[in-house]
Protein backbone atom coordinates (compact mmCIF):
# COMPACT_ATOMS: atom_id res chain seq x y z
CA UNK A 1 0.00 0.00 0.00
CA UNK A 2 1.52 3.93 -1.11
CA UNK A 3 0.30 7.26 -0.40
CA UNK A 4 0.45 10.57 -1.30
CA UNK A 5 -0.96 13.74 0.42
CA UNK A 6 0.03 13.22 3.82
CA UNK A 7 3.16 11.03 3.08
CA UNK A 8 3.97 7.56 2.55
CA UNK A 9 3.06 4.53 4.84
CA UNK A 10 5.61 3.33 6.92
CA UNK A 11 5.68 0.13 6.36
CA UNK A 12 5.14 -1.53 3.23
CA UNK A 13 5.75 -5.17 1.65
CA UNK A 14 8.89 -5.70 1.49
CA UNK A 15 10.20 -4.50 4.85
CA UNK A 16 11.69 -7.64 6.82
CA UNK A 17 10.12 -9.90 9.01
CA UNK A 18 7.25 -9.52 6.69
CA UNK A 19 5.56 -13.46 8.33
CA UNK A 20 5.99 -12.03 11.62
CA UNK A 21 4.36 -9.26 10.77
CA UNK A 22 1.46 -10.51 8.98
CA UNK A 23 1.10 -12.95 12.15
CA UNK A 24 0.85 -10.39 14.64
CA UNK A 25 -2.25 -8.84 12.95
CA UNK A 26 -4.40 -11.39 13.45
CA UNK A 27 -7.41 -10.50 15.16
CA UNK A 28 -9.19 -12.63 18.43
CA UNK A 29 -11.14 -14.58 15.76
CA UNK A 30 -8.02 -15.58 13.65
CA UNK A 31 -6.17 -16.63 16.51
CA UNK A 32 -9.18 -18.77 17.41
CA UNK A 33 -9.60 -20.18 14.55
CA UNK A 34 -5.59 -21.72 14.46
CA UNK A 35 -5.58 -22.42 17.60
CA UNK A 36 -8.82 -24.36 16.88
CA UNK A 37 -7.55 -26.53 13.77
CA UNK A 38 -4.13 -26.91 15.16
CA UNK A 39 -6.11 -28.94 18.16
CA UNK A 40 -8.48 -30.30 15.97
CA UNK A 41 -5.12 -31.54 13.77
CA UNK A 42 -3.77 -33.01 17.20
CA UNK A 43 -7.20 -34.67 17.85
CA UNK A 44 -6.94 -36.22 14.82
CA UNK A 45 -3.58 -37.42 14.41
CA UNK A 46 -4.38 -39.14 17.99
CA UNK A 47 -7.95 -40.73 17.45
CA UNK A 48 -6.99 -41.92 13.77
CA UNK A 49 -9.55 -39.78 12.57
CA UNK A 50 -9.23 -38.62 9.09
CA UNK A 51 -11.95 -36.18 8.81
CA UNK A 52 -11.23 -34.44 12.03
CA UNK A 53 -8.11 -33.46 10.18
CA UNK A 54 -8.92 -32.21 6.98
CA UNK A 55 -11.75 -29.98 9.56
CA UNK A 56 -8.47 -28.93 11.47
CA UNK A 57 -6.52 -28.08 8.70
CA UNK A 58 -9.23 -25.67 6.86
CA UNK A 59 -9.19 -24.13 10.21
CA UNK A 60 -5.63 -23.59 10.63
CA UNK A 61 -5.03 -22.23 7.30
CA UNK A 62 -8.19 -19.84 7.04
CA UNK A 63 -6.31 -17.35 9.15
CA UNK A 64 -2.98 -17.96 7.22
CA UNK A 65 -3.88 -17.40 4.00
CA UNK A 66 -6.12 -14.17 5.08
CA UNK A 67 -3.01 -12.54 6.15
CA UNK A 68 -0.95 -13.88 3.81
CA UNK A 69 -2.83 -11.70 1.32
CA UNK A 70 -3.68 -9.06 3.55
CA UNK A 71 -0.68 -8.18 3.67
CA UNK A 72 0.75 -8.62 -0.12
CA UNK A 73 -2.66 -6.56 -0.95
CA UNK A 74 -0.89 -3.52 -2.55
CA UNK A 75 -3.10 -0.16 -2.85
CA UNK A 76 -2.29 2.77 -3.34
CA UNK A 77 -3.96 5.65 -1.51
CA UNK A 78 -3.32 8.98 -1.08
CA UNK A 79 -4.63 10.88 2.18
CA UNK A 80 -4.67 14.39 3.22
CA UNK A 81 -5.80 16.57 6.37
CA UNK A 82 -6.89 19.84 6.38
CA UNK A 83 -7.59 21.89 9.49
CA UNK A 84 -10.47 24.74 9.56
CA UNK A 85 -9.51 26.69 10.99
CA UNK A 86 -5.93 26.14 12.08
CA UNK A 87 -5.86 29.21 14.90
CA UNK A 88 -8.75 28.65 16.80
CA UNK A 89 -9.32 30.31 20.80
CA UNK A 90 -9.63 28.30 23.51
CA UNK A 91 -12.87 26.57 24.31
CA UNK A 92 -13.98 27.22 20.86
CA UNK A 93 -14.53 23.76 17.99
CA UNK A 94 -11.93 23.58 15.11
CA UNK A 95 -12.75 20.76 12.28
CA UNK A 96 -10.28 18.45 10.86
CA UNK A 97 -11.35 17.37 7.47
CA UNK A 98 -9.62 13.97 6.19
CA UNK A 99 -9.75 12.53 2.51
CA UNK A 100 -8.82 9.57 0.83
CA UNK A 101 -7.66 8.70 -2.63
CA UNK A 102 -7.72 5.33 -4.06
CA UNK A 103 -5.04 6.52 -7.10
CA UNK A 104 -5.20 2.49 -7.73
CA UNK A 105 -6.62 0.64 -10.91
CA UNK A 106 -8.09 -1.66 -8.14
CA UNK A 107 -10.61 -1.25 -5.68
CA UNK A 108 -9.81 -1.40 -1.87
CA UNK A 109 -11.46 -3.47 0.68
CA UNK A 110 -12.61 -2.35 4.26
CA UNK A 111 -10.69 0.31 5.54
CA UNK A 112 -10.82 1.70 9.08
CA UNK A 113 -9.45 5.38 9.36
CA UNK A 114 -7.35 6.61 12.66
CA UNK A 115 -6.32 9.65 13.39
CA UNK A 116 -3.87 10.61 16.16
CA UNK A 117 -5.05 13.30 18.33
CA UNK A 118 -3.64 14.81 22.07
CA UNK A 119 -6.18 13.54 24.73
CA UNK A 120 -6.77 17.32 25.59
CA UNK A 121 -8.39 17.86 22.15
CA UNK A 122 -10.92 14.72 22.91
CA UNK A 123 -11.28 11.11 21.67
CA UNK A 124 -9.35 9.93 19.55
CA UNK A 125 -11.71 9.70 15.92
CA UNK A 126 -12.12 6.37 13.95
CA UNK A 127 -14.08 5.70 10.94
CA UNK A 128 -14.71 2.75 8.87
CA UNK A 129 -14.59 3.24 4.88
CA UNK A 130 -16.23 1.11 2.66
CA UNK A 131 -15.01 -0.01 -0.58
CA UNK A 132 -13.49 2.41 -2.36
CA UNK A 133 -13.52 2.32 -5.74
CA UNK A 134 -10.62 2.56 -8.94
CA UNK A 135 -10.01 6.45 -9.10
CA UNK A 136 -12.65 7.04 -6.29
CA UNK A 137 -12.51 9.11 -2.82
CA UNK A 138 -13.77 9.38 0.58
CA UNK A 139 -13.97 12.18 2.50
CA UNK A 140 -14.66 12.17 6.89
CA UNK A 141 -14.25 14.75 9.77
CA UNK A 142 -14.56 15.13 12.89
CA UNK A 143 -14.18 17.94 15.87
CA UNK A 144 -11.88 18.89 18.49
CA UNK A 145 -11.44 21.56 21.00
CA UNK A 146 -9.58 22.65 23.88
CA UNK A 147 -10.00 24.64 26.87
CA UNK A 148 -6.13 25.07 27.42
CA UNK A 149 -4.01 27.07 24.99
CA UNK A 150 -1.17 25.29 23.36
CA UNK A 151 0.01 23.93 19.96
CA UNK A 152 -1.24 20.10 19.27
CA UNK A 153 -0.08 18.36 16.66
CA UNK A 154 -2.21 15.79 14.51
CA UNK A 155 -1.34 13.00 13.38
CA UNK A 156 0.03 10.55 11.84
CA UNK A 157 -2.92 9.42 10.04
CA UNK A 158 -3.50 5.75 10.45
CA UNK A 159 -4.91 2.77 8.32
CA UNK A 160 -6.44 -0.16 9.26
CA UNK A 161 -6.77 -3.19 6.86
CA UNK A 162 -8.94 -6.22 7.60
CA UNK A 163 -9.95 -9.25 5.23
CA UNK A 164 -13.42 -10.04 4.56
CA UNK A 165 -13.46 -12.79 7.80
CA UNK A 166 -11.97 -10.45 9.88
CA UNK A 167 -8.61 -13.03 10.63
CA UNK A 168 -6.74 -10.35 10.33
CA UNK A 169 -5.94 -6.68 10.81
CA UNK A 170 -2.54 -4.50 9.59
CA UNK A 171 -2.13 -0.77 10.25
CA UNK A 172 -0.14 1.58 8.36
CA UNK A 173 0.53 4.72 9.30
CA UNK A 174 1.32 7.88 7.41
CA UNK A 175 4.55 9.90 8.54
CA UNK A 176 3.36 13.44 8.50
CA UNK A 177 1.17 15.53 10.61
CA UNK A 178 -0.62 18.65 11.19
CA UNK A 179 -0.49 21.45 14.16
CA UNK A 180 -3.66 22.75 15.66
CA UNK A 181 -3.19 26.44 17.66
CA UNK A 182 -5.14 27.04 20.42
CA UNK A 183 -5.11 30.47 21.12
CA UNK A 184 -5.83 32.57 23.97
CA UNK A 185 -9.78 33.87 24.16
CA UNK A 186 -10.00 37.39 22.86
CA UNK A 187 -12.65 39.82 24.53
CA UNK A 188 -13.88 42.66 22.51
CA UNK A 189 -13.50 45.47 24.17
CA UNK A 190 -15.29 49.14 24.47
CA UNK A 191 -13.46 52.00 22.71
CA UNK A 192 -11.90 54.43 25.20
CA UNK A 193 -10.11 57.45 25.56
CA UNK A 194 -6.79 56.51 26.70
CA UNK A 195 -3.47 58.36 25.93
CA UNK A 196 -1.17 56.73 23.63
CA UNK A 197 -0.56 58.96 20.41
CA UNK A 198 2.55 60.70 19.27
CA UNK A 199 2.69 63.85 21.34
CA UNK A 200 2.05 67.33 20.55
CA UNK A 201 -0.45 69.03 17.31
CA UNK A 202 0.46 71.35 14.49
CA UNK A 203 3.66 71.57 12.17
CA UNK A 204 5.62 70.59 16.13
CA UNK A 205 3.95 67.45 16.11
CA UNK A 206 6.36 64.51 14.60
CA UNK A 207 6.23 62.91 11.13
CA UNK A 208 6.67 60.56 8.54
CA UNK A 209 7.16 61.09 4.86
CA UNK A 210 4.26 59.41 3.09
CA UNK A 211 6.86 58.84 0.08
CA UNK A 212 10.37 58.03 -0.25
CA UNK A 213 12.03 59.81 -2.81
CA UNK A 214 14.21 62.15 -2.37
CA UNK A 215 11.87 64.54 -4.61
CA UNK A 216 9.96 64.88 -1.54
CA UNK A 217 12.22 65.51 1.01
CA UNK A 218 11.80 69.43 0.13
CA UNK A 219 8.88 70.90 -1.74
CA UNK A 220 8.96 69.89 -5.46
CA UNK A 221 7.93 71.16 -8.81
CA UNK A 222 4.17 70.91 -9.70
CA UNK A 223 3.50 67.94 -11.42
CA UNK A 224 0.48 67.36 -13.68
CA UNK A 225 -2.36 66.31 -11.36
CA UNK A 226 -1.32 67.56 -8.15
CA UNK A 227 -3.95 69.46 -5.86
CA UNK A 228 -3.54 72.63 -5.74
CA UNK A 229 -4.28 73.34 -2.34
CA UNK A 230 -0.61 71.91 -2.12
CA UNK A 231 0.89 74.52 -3.34
CA UNK A 232 3.52 76.03 -1.36
CA UNK A 233 3.36 79.70 -1.92
CA UNK A 234 6.58 80.80 -0.21
CA UNK A 235 9.01 78.34 -2.13
CA UNK A 236 6.85 79.27 -5.34
CA UNK A 237 8.06 82.79 -5.29
CA UNK A 238 11.26 82.00 -4.75
CA UNK A 239 11.72 79.30 -7.46
CA UNK A 240 8.94 81.62 -9.73
CA UNK A 241 7.58 77.96 -10.92
CA UNK A 242 4.60 76.44 -9.00
CA UNK A 243 5.96 74.53 -6.12
CA UNK A 244 3.87 71.87 -4.15
CA UNK A 245 4.68 70.51 -0.25
CA UNK A 246 5.45 67.59 0.32
CA UNK A 247 2.73 65.01 1.84
CA UNK A 248 2.70 64.14 5.89
CA UNK A 249 1.04 61.92 7.99
CA UNK A 250 0.99 61.56 11.49
CA UNK A 251 3.50 59.53 13.35
CA UNK A 252 1.62 56.05 14.27
CA UNK A 253 0.11 55.62 17.68
CA UNK A 254 2.11 53.24 19.73
CA UNK A 255 1.37 50.66 22.53
CA UNK A 256 3.59 48.74 24.65
CA UNK A 257 1.82 45.52 26.58
CA UNK A 258 3.46 44.19 29.50
CA UNK A 259 2.69 40.28 30.33
CA UNK A 260 4.14 39.65 34.00
CA UNK A 261 5.38 35.44 33.37
CA UNK A 262 6.85 35.02 36.48
CA UNK A 263 6.22 31.77 38.01
CA UNK A 264 6.36 33.25 41.40
CA UNK A 265 3.89 35.98 40.66
CA UNK A 266 0.84 33.18 40.20
CA UNK A 267 -0.63 30.57 41.95
CA UNK A 268 -2.86 27.65 40.96
CA UNK A 269 -3.05 26.31 36.67
CA UNK A 270 -6.02 25.54 34.38
CA UNK A 271 -7.99 27.72 32.23
CA UNK A 272 -9.45 29.96 35.37
CA UNK A 273 -6.21 30.22 37.04
CA UNK A 274 -4.93 33.83 37.30
CA UNK A 275 -2.31 33.61 35.17
CA UNK A 276 -4.64 32.36 32.35
CA UNK A 277 -6.72 35.30 32.79
CA UNK A 278 -3.67 37.12 32.52
CA UNK A 279 -2.71 35.75 28.93
CA UNK A 280 -6.36 36.74 27.67
CA UNK A 281 -6.31 39.87 29.06
CA UNK A 282 -3.02 40.67 27.30
CA UNK A 283 -4.25 38.92 23.84
CA UNK A 284 -7.85 40.85 24.21
CA UNK A 285 -5.33 44.31 24.37
CA UNK A 286 -3.23 43.55 21.87
CA UNK A 287 -5.83 43.00 19.29
CA UNK A 288 -7.82 45.99 20.19
CA UNK A 289 -5.21 48.53 19.61
CA UNK A 290 -4.37 46.73 16.29
CA UNK A 291 -7.97 47.27 15.43
CA UNK A 292 -7.65 51.02 16.22
CA UNK A 293 -4.56 51.54 13.52
CA UNK A 294 -1.82 51.64 17.13
CA UNK A 295 1.82 49.77 16.36
CA UNK A 296 1.72 47.69 19.31
CA UNK A 297 4.40 45.63 20.71
CA UNK A 298 4.57 42.46 23.41
CA UNK A 299 6.46 42.27 25.94
CA UNK A 300 7.24 39.73 28.44
CA UNK A 301 9.29 40.34 32.39
CA UNK A 302 12.17 38.54 30.64
CA UNK A 303 12.79 41.24 28.50
CA UNK A 304 11.50 39.71 25.21
CA UNK A 305 8.86 40.55 22.60
CA UNK A 306 7.39 38.79 19.93
CA UNK A 307 10.14 37.71 16.67
CA UNK A 308 8.92 38.62 13.41
CA UNK A 309 7.86 42.12 14.26
CA UNK A 310 9.24 45.69 12.68
CA UNK A 311 12.48 46.69 12.89
CA UNK A 312 11.38 48.96 15.70
CA UNK A 313 10.04 45.75 17.82
CA UNK A 314 6.27 47.13 16.94
CA UNK A 315 4.15 44.94 15.21
CA UNK A 316 2.25 47.18 12.06
CA UNK A 317 -1.38 48.50 12.74
CA UNK A 318 -3.45 49.03 10.00
CA UNK A 319 -3.62 47.15 7.37
CA UNK A 320 -0.87 44.35 8.27
CA UNK A 321 -2.48 44.54 11.75
CA UNK A 322 -3.68 40.38 10.83
CA UNK A 323 -0.47 39.49 9.93
CA UNK A 324 1.20 41.17 13.79
CA UNK A 325 -1.83 39.66 15.85
CA UNK A 326 -0.81 36.44 14.39
CA UNK A 327 2.55 36.26 15.08
CA UNK A 328 1.47 37.96 18.82
CA UNK A 329 -1.57 35.33 19.09
CA UNK A 330 0.98 32.72 18.24
CA UNK A 331 2.98 33.32 20.89
CA UNK A 332 0.55 33.37 23.66
CA UNK A 333 -0.50 30.32 22.40
CA UNK A 334 1.87 28.39 24.18
CA UNK A 335 3.86 31.29 26.10
CA UNK A 336 4.62 29.68 30.00
CA UNK A 337 5.73 30.73 33.06
CA UNK A 338 9.16 32.29 33.48
CA UNK A 339 12.16 31.44 35.66
CA UNK A 340 12.83 34.64 36.64
CA UNK A 341 11.82 36.61 40.14
CA UNK A 342 12.04 40.21 39.05
CA UNK A 343 10.94 43.08 36.60
CA UNK A 344 14.27 44.64 36.09
CA UNK A 345 14.74 43.24 32.38
CA UNK A 346 11.45 44.92 31.37
CA UNK A 347 12.37 47.45 32.62
CA UNK A 348 15.22 48.04 31.18
CA UNK A 349 13.96 47.64 27.56
CA UNK A 350 11.18 50.36 28.58
CA UNK A 351 13.37 52.76 30.09
CA UNK A 352 15.17 53.65 26.32
CA UNK A 353 12.53 55.70 25.25
CA UNK A 354 8.85 56.79 24.83
CA UNK A 355 6.67 53.98 24.21
CA UNK A 356 3.57 55.75 23.95
CA UNK A 357 1.00 53.71 25.55
CA UNK A 358 1.58 50.85 28.38
CA UNK A 359 -0.33 48.43 29.43
CA UNK A 360 1.00 46.23 32.24
CA UNK A 361 -0.80 42.97 33.25
CA UNK A 362 0.96 42.15 36.98
CA UNK A 363 0.81 39.44 39.17
CA UNK A 364 1.84 39.64 42.97
CA UNK A 365 4.04 42.25 43.26
CA UNK A 366 6.00 42.56 46.72
CA UNK A 367 7.73 46.05 47.86
CA UNK A 368 10.48 45.91 45.68
CA UNK A 369 8.92 44.72 42.72
CA UNK A 370 6.29 47.15 42.80
CA UNK A 371 8.88 50.29 43.10
CA UNK A 372 10.55 48.78 39.99
CA UNK A 373 7.21 49.38 37.87
CA UNK A 374 6.50 52.20 39.28
CA UNK A 375 9.82 53.45 37.55
CA UNK A 376 8.25 51.96 33.90
CA UNK A 377 5.83 54.82 34.23
CA UNK A 378 8.60 57.91 33.83
CA UNK A 379 8.52 57.30 29.76
CA UNK A 380 5.37 56.54 28.99
CA UNK A 381 2.51 58.57 27.63
CA UNK A 382 0.32 56.64 29.86
CA UNK A 383 0.75 53.71 32.04
CA UNK A 384 -2.32 51.15 33.21
CA UNK A 385 -1.44 48.38 35.29
CA UNK A 386 -4.16 45.66 36.11
CA UNK A 387 -2.76 43.97 39.15
CA UNK A 388 -3.74 40.34 39.96
CA UNK A 389 -3.35 38.99 43.79
CA UNK A 390 -2.73 34.96 43.09
CA UNK A 391 -3.83 34.47 46.90
CA UNK A 392 -7.13 36.35 45.85
CA UNK A 393 -8.18 33.94 43.06
CA UNK A 394 -6.80 30.93 44.43
CA UNK A 395 -9.08 31.16 48.02
CA UNK A 396 -12.30 31.55 49.14
CA UNK A 397 -14.21 34.62 49.37
CA UNK A 398 -13.92 34.53 53.02
CA UNK A 399 -10.65 33.89 53.42
CA UNK A 400 -9.46 37.06 51.66
CA UNK A 401 -8.80 39.85 54.03
CA UNK A 402 -5.00 40.14 54.64
CA UNK A 403 -4.47 39.36 50.82
CA UNK A 404 -6.78 42.21 49.51
CA UNK A 405 -5.54 44.79 51.56
CA UNK A 406 -1.47 43.62 50.46
CA UNK A 407 -3.29 44.42 47.36
CA UNK A 408 -4.24 47.66 47.98
CA UNK A 409 -1.41 48.77 49.04
CA UNK A 410 0.76 47.84 46.25
CA UNK A 411 -2.27 49.51 44.02
CA UNK A 412 -1.31 52.76 46.15
CA UNK A 413 1.94 52.48 45.34
CA UNK A 414 1.72 52.52 41.53
CA UNK A 415 -0.76 55.29 41.63
CA UNK A 416 1.55 57.80 43.52
CA UNK A 417 4.13 56.49 40.54
CA UNK A 418 1.97 57.71 37.52
CA UNK A 419 -0.11 54.32 37.06
CA UNK A 420 -3.87 54.12 36.55
CA UNK A 421 -3.86 50.60 38.56
CA UNK A 422 -7.08 48.42 38.35
CA UNK A 423 -7.44 45.42 40.88
CA UNK A 424 -8.78 42.15 39.12
CA UNK A 425 -10.86 40.06 40.81
CA UNK A 426 -11.40 36.68 40.55
CA UNK A 427 -13.07 35.81 37.02
CA UNK A 428 -13.70 39.74 36.31
CA UNK A 429 -14.02 40.45 32.46
CA UNK A 430 -12.01 42.37 31.00
CA UNK A 431 -14.08 45.02 29.50
CA UNK A 432 -15.48 46.13 32.34
CA UNK A 433 -12.06 46.72 33.89
CA UNK A 434 -11.14 48.69 30.55
CA UNK A 435 -13.89 51.01 31.38
CA UNK A 436 -13.37 51.50 34.87
CA UNK A 437 -9.50 52.11 33.93
CA UNK A 438 -10.35 55.00 31.34
CA UNK A 439 -12.97 56.42 34.10
CA UNK A 440 -10.05 56.65 36.56
CA UNK A 441 -7.63 58.21 34.34
CA UNK A 442 -9.81 61.00 33.07
CA UNK A 443 -11.02 61.66 37.01
CA UNK A 444 -6.97 61.75 37.57
CA UNK A 445 -6.61 64.07 35.07
CA UNK A 446 -9.38 66.15 35.83
CA UNK A 447 -7.83 66.76 39.14
CA UNK A 448 -4.52 67.91 37.60
CA UNK A 449 -3.16 65.17 35.44
CA UNK A 450 -1.86 65.44 32.04
CA UNK A 451 -2.53 63.16 29.03
CA UNK A 452 -0.33 63.64 25.36
CA UNK A 453 -3.48 62.45 23.42
CA UNK A 454 -6.63 60.37 23.25
CA UNK A 455 -6.95 56.68 21.44
CA UNK A 456 -10.81 56.40 20.64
Amino acid sequence: MSAGGTGRPEAGRGEKGGIRTALAGLTTRGRSFLAAGLAAAVCAYALGQADLLRVGLLLAVLPLVCATVLYRTRYRVAGSRRLSPARVPAGSEARVHLRMDNVSRLPTGLLMLQDRVPYVLGPRPRFVLDRVEAGGRREVSYRVRSDLRGRYPLGPLQLRLSDPFGMCELTRSFSTHDTLTVIPRVEALPPVRLTGEAKGYGDGRQRSLALAGEDDVIPRGYRYGDDLRRVHWRSTARHGELMVRREEQPQRSRCTVLLDTRGAAYAGAGPDSAFEWAVAGTASVLVHMLERGFSVRLLTDTGDSVPGEGADGFGAGGQGSAEAAGLMMDTLAVIDHSAGTGLSRAYDVLRGGNEGLLVAFFGDLDEEQTAVAGRMRQRSGAAIAFVLDSDVWAREPDDVPAAMNRTQERLRMLREAGWTAVEVPRGTPLAGLWQQADHERSGAMALGGTGNGEAR
